[in-house]
């Protein structure tokens, strides 16, 4: 099993394909039975943050590692502060027009299945059944002794009763949930155990560094095995967690579409390449397939 590798990509090595236009983008989705795989990019609308665009937190933010959590209780203080935070930004974040496209393009039928690598929830709100949340969803929290989850909001509760005095803020919410908060405030927070065993809390996402499950990962695959192509919706998929479901899809001779602001480091496998805000144009994707124009559904 890979793990989420934290790395520095340069860039394709060679030049990237001619990028298209949603027109192109319909023509592939109008055969049905797309599966998505979306990123961090697709909820930048909704105001949280990317990793890797123009604005991305990567630029300024390193974001929690699973050895670092694990390794110490001042790692799991600075992480439970930041996100005690931050998560409350997120939990306010509601669907923007490109993750309520997705959800009537399920509808409609277009789409076979969602995989997001995000944690914030959003498909799901916006009414997308079935959505493989391969990362985890911020939601949850699991034990690491006892595994057992419960929700994120009880935990709040419990946050809040343990540091009454805590009133730190923040004006910017990073994607895995945490914000920027200076060290003397992070070393007044208290964080709280286990209601069960006792045990260390940890939100139920996958840190870098840390393995995606394996039933998950083989869920996914099965996944893209049964789709007629692969649509790829704001990430840079610069980690194999996401590149290798792109990277099989091509493998298998499947179409391979990506919609995404700027490079990817699956271009090189990409049938049609679209850089484009993915808001505006999945709102034009839908409306195309709606209206069964001639050029999305030649030769179907």
């Amino acid at each position: 099993m890979r793990t989420r590798p934290t790395l520095t990509w340069a860039g394709p090595a060679e030049p990237l394909p001619r990028t298209g236009t949603v027109a192109d983008v319909a023509e592939v989705v109008a055969g049905r039975g797309v599966l998505v795989l979306s990123g961090a990019g697709i909820s930048t609308e909704s105001g949280i943050p990317d990793y890797r665009g123009e604005t991305g937190s990567h630029r300024t933010h390193t974001a929690m590692t699973y050895g670092e959590f694990t390794g110490s209780e001042g790692g799991q203080r600075r992480y439970w502060a930041r996100s005690h935070v931050g998560w409350r930004m997120i939990a306010r974040a509601t669907p923007n027009t490109g993750h309520h496209a997705v959800s009537a393009l399920r509808a409609g039928g277009w789409l076979s299945g969602v995989i997001t690598q995000n944690v914030d929830g959003l498909h799901r709100a916006a009414g997308t059944p079935g959505v493989v949340e391969l990362h985890g969803n911020l939601d949850r929290v699991i034990c690491l002794g006892c595994r057992r989850t419960s929700a994120r909001e009880d935990l709040d509760t419990r946050l809040r009763a343990a540091n009454p005095d805590f009133t730190a803020t923040a004006s910017r919410v990073n994607p895995d949930g945490d914000v920027e908060l200076a060290e003397d405030v992070v070393a007044t927070f208290r964080t709280v155990p286990c209601t069960g065993c006792g045990g260390v809390l940890k939100p139920d996402v996958v840190f870098f560094g840390e393995n995606v499950p394996r039933s998950r990962v083989e869920r996914c695959y099965r996944l893209v095995d049964e789709a007629s192509a692969l649509l790829v919706l704001g990430s840079s998929l610069t980690v194999m967690s996401g590149l290798r479901f792109v990277r099989h899809a091509a493998k298998a001779g499947k179409p391979v579409v990506i919609v995404n602001r700027g490079q990817t480091r699956g271009d090189e496998h990409a049938t049609v390449r679209a850089d484009l805000p993915l808001g505006p144009a999945l709102t034009e994707l839908l409306s195309l397939l709606e209206n069964a124009l001639p050029e999305a559904t030649a030769g179907r």
